[in-house]
């Protein structure tokens, strides 16, 4: 096992971050120092709480451009698109701020003639964020902003792909004035992880990314009676009605599928058309994605960068032959993607025809520029192909029927549920999934529930 965290760019192959692996006796001091960070902050109003959290916030848009540099760098993320993460970042941290008073307030019970009775939210201690490298700042406020704003520490542990972004957001929260130790960072790996999931000092851990990931780390706090956030990502779909606008459908749905080279767990990646909409939709659809200009990140004409790495790449084209030799036919030129070769990380978008539920493309999660388009008869036969899926994340409808999308989001087995539109988180609703999406809440008033243990009380006035 290596000692050190090295970081390779998908843009060109080159190194581009070293680190050493934080040490046992390191992980214990952060620990220490987030236990005495917290019991000091559990008692620090919440209006303070807020005023510095909000300096946080805008010491993270201060720093835009290097935020936006580090991901396009370590990521691939075309440096055009970049910023804009910083913009969610803010718009989700100060929407959780904003929230918390509202959130955290007592809940008072029936009263009765000589009882006083209501329940208190209090925070838990100190919590772990484990955050995935494909949105590093979006994925990691959906927990760090609300669990300190409830009055907990926060640790940090970022995807070895994505170092610098857990580094610079230290900076940021330090900056602004926190207590020492309260949010803090460390670079582990998957061992090392696994043991602080399993430390006493942690009451809760936040977890994104794979399925696989998330086993660990259920299997690591197993036993341990703490609270396990889970978001694994899915094979999301959506269904394009017969009444549907459909040139608002496709550029909707071809972003959705395409943005941030389809590396996205609510991405599009299945999408079922009703029949008499299907050829209009397909050939549009493939003349828009035909647009894409595929190539170096740092460019600013490009608008679909690499994936991840070269073997996730190989792994995404691994999926597309597949399906093509099986029946399918990608109705993308390839002309249009010289970038695209098989010795990089640049994968050319493919919009795959004559798919069925048989093929990978269709029932596993990608994670690439990918999808898969079918033609359906109906609602019925649509909501049976959403649901044929072992994900639950998000689902999409396009509609000119408001009351048909929320009958038809009331059938589908999803944690979000779109009307036209896809591939978003609005903070102020519950983010989660169901089946092998995960399960917990972020985001929303109902994110600060798993962030806090409720305490009763029940007086009787003598």
């Amino acid at each position: 096992m290596s000692s050190e965290l090295i970081t390779i760019s998908p843009i060109d192959g080159r190194e581009v971050v070293c680190r050493p692996y934080a040490s046992e006796a390191q992980i214990q001091s952060t620990l220490r120092s987030a236990q005495a960070a917290q019991a000091q902050w559990r008692d620090t109003a919440l209006e303070e709480r807020a005023r510095l959290l909000t300096q946080a916030v805008e010491r993270v848009v201060a720093g835009r451009h290097e935020f936006a540099q580090s991901i396009t760098m370590q990521m691939g993320r075309p440096i055009r698109h970049a910023p804009s993460e910083v913009d969610g970042f803010a718009q989700r941290a100060h929407h959780m701020i904003a929230i918390a008073a509202s959130a955290l307030q007592a809940l008072p019970a029936v009263p009765g003639s000589d009882r006083e009775r209501f329940i208190r939210r209090e925070p838990l201690g100190v919590t772990l964020t484990i955050a995935p490298w494909n949105y590093p700042l979006l994925t990691a406020v959906n927990s760090i902003v609300p669990a300190l704003m409830a009055g907990n520490a926060v640790v940090l542990k970022h995807s070895d792909q994505t170092p610098l972004c857990a580094e610079l957001l230290y900076q940021a929260f330090d900056g602004a004035g926190l207590p020492q130790g309260l949010f803090s960072y460390v670079h582990a790996d998957h061992a090392t992880t696994q043991r602080l999931v399993r430390a006493p000092a942690v009451r809760f851990v936040s977890f994104t990314g794979s399925v696989r990931g998330g086993r660990a780390v259920e299997e690591s706090a197993s036993g341990r009676f703490i609270g396990v956030g889970l978001e694994l990502g899915g094979n999301d779909a959506a269904y394009v009605r017969g009444d549907a606008d459909i040139e608002a459908a496709v550029e909707t749905l071809v972003d959705g599928a395409f943005f941030n080279a389809g590396q996205s767990c609510c991405g599009i990646q299945r999408i079922y058309v009703a029949r008499r909409l299907y050829l209009a939709f397909v050939d549009q659809a493939a003349a828009l994605t035909n647009r894409y200009v595929l190539g170096d990140p740092r460019d600013a004409q490009t608008t679909l960068g690499p994936v991840v790495r070269r073997a996730a790449a190989a792994s995404i084209r691994d999926v597309v032959a597949e399906a093509v030799a099986q029946g399918a036919r990608n109705v993308v030129d390839a002309a249009y993607f010289p970038a695209a070769r098989d010795d990089t990380a640049y994968v050319a978008p493919a919009l795959l025809t004559g798919v069925d539920h048989t093929m990978r493309v269709m029932r596993e999660e990608c994670f690439g520029p990918v999808a898969g388009i079918m033609p359906v008869d109906g609602d019925d036969d649509a909501v049976a192909l959403i649901n044929d899926s072992n994900y639950g994340l998000t689902a999409a409808v396009f509609t000119r029927d408001r009351d048909a999308a929320v009958a038809l989001g009331g059938r589908i087995q999803a944690g979000t549920i779109f009307m036209n539109r896809c591939d978003y988180l609005d903070p102020g609703l519950a983010w989660t999934g169901v089946k092998d999406s995960g399960r917990g809440v972020s985001l929303s008033r109902l994110g600060y529930e798993q962030l806090t243990q409720p305490k009763s009380f029940h007086l009787r006035i003598a």
